[in-house]
């Protein structure tokens, strides 16, 4: 036996090199899988909220002023039996604010393809809530192939451009009264501890980044990237989105549930109930991507100077 320890000194070497390199992995993978981890984005880090295993995994993004805290009932409820995360968009919870303060709905999307990338995601449900789930809508347009589904909780349709240039003018001219009369009428509804926290989390929110955010909530449709998505979605909306543009109007045949009793959080209010949307959604979504199906190639035919 002591023979069969007597290594050369750039035996030891290799060998504790070797050893630091397995530990570091598996310190890695600790991290990862039980707190806080962090990504480069293309506006700087971005910090996600990783954990569970199994199953197909379900990523997370929230709304406008949110953090990954905000999914925190339904991280617990689902890391039961899979893998679920939370991310932080750019400027929230951590996560690096853009400096040219583009919080454009398709550079908010960037930071869902950097954190599925980052992650390994290859396929997973993709559920984003109000500004987040124009994110994902976004994403999805352009990832289709990547989701098993798709949930927007409470995310608008498109705001008529005279309204929003009217909001966002009052915004230059009187932030603080416009967003005092705004943010009691999101958040009513809301019981107490989930109003506390919304407020926090709205003064922590500089006002340049928040106007950047509004503007660019406004200027983005998510209703054609949701109607060109083929696989399976869900819209789960609250009385606060009943409005002439509302998604469920613009696009009646995806399927939708709609809470009564909460606030435009309906995560945080409600979580139960969200949770078994949830539930009986993933139900429903293939454990494995459909097969594609052979499209049948037509015969060639000559170029005709014909009017088609």
């Amino acid at each position: 036996m002591a023979q069969a320890l007597r290594l050369s000194r750039s035996a030891w070497v290799t060998l504790a090199g070797a050893l630091a390199v397995a530990a570091a992995g598996i310190a890695h993978q600790l991290i990862r899988h039980r707190g806080r981890t962090v990504i480069a984005g293309n506006a700087g880090r971005l910090v996600v909220d990783d954990g569970g295993q199994g199953g197909v995994p379900v990523l997370f993004v929230h709304s406008y002023a949110g953090t990954s805290a905000h999914w925190a009932a339904q991280l617990a409820h689902l890391r039961r039996h899979r893998r679920a995360i939370a991310l932080n968009l750019r400027g929230h919870g951590g996560s690096a604010a853009p400096a040219d303060l583009d919080y454009s709905i398709p550079s908010l999307a960037q930071d869902i393809a950097a954190a599925a990338d980052a992650l390994g995601l290859q396929r997973f449900v993709l559920v984003g809530h109000s500004l987040g789930g124009g994110a994902a809508a976004a994403y999805a347009a352009q990832h289709p192939e990547r989701l098993a589904g798709l949930v927007l909780v409470a995310t608008p349709g498109p705001t008529p451009v005279d309204i929003s240039q009217e909001v966002l003018n009052a915004l230059e001219q009187d932030y603080p009264r416009v967003m005092a009369d705004y943010w009691p009428s999101m958040t009513q509804g809301a019981r107490p501890p989930v109003k506390a926290m919304l407020n926090a989390d709205m003064r922590r929110l500089s006002r340049k980044d928040s106007k950047a955010l509004i503007a660019a909530g406004f200027a983005y449709d998510p209703s054609p990237a949701l109607a060109t998505f083929r696989g399976p979605a869900l819209l789960i909306d609250t009385v606060h989105g009943e409005t002439a543009s509302a998604l469920h109007l613009l696009l009646p045949q995806v399927p939708r549930e709609r809470l009564t009793g909460t606030s435009h959080w309906p995560h945080l209010d409600d979580p139960d109930t969200v949770n078994r949307l949830l539930d009986r959604f993933l139900a429903s979504v293939p454990a494995q991507p459909m097969p594609k199906m052979a499209v049948p190639v037509s015969p060639r035919r000559e170029a005709s100077s014909l009017p088609s």
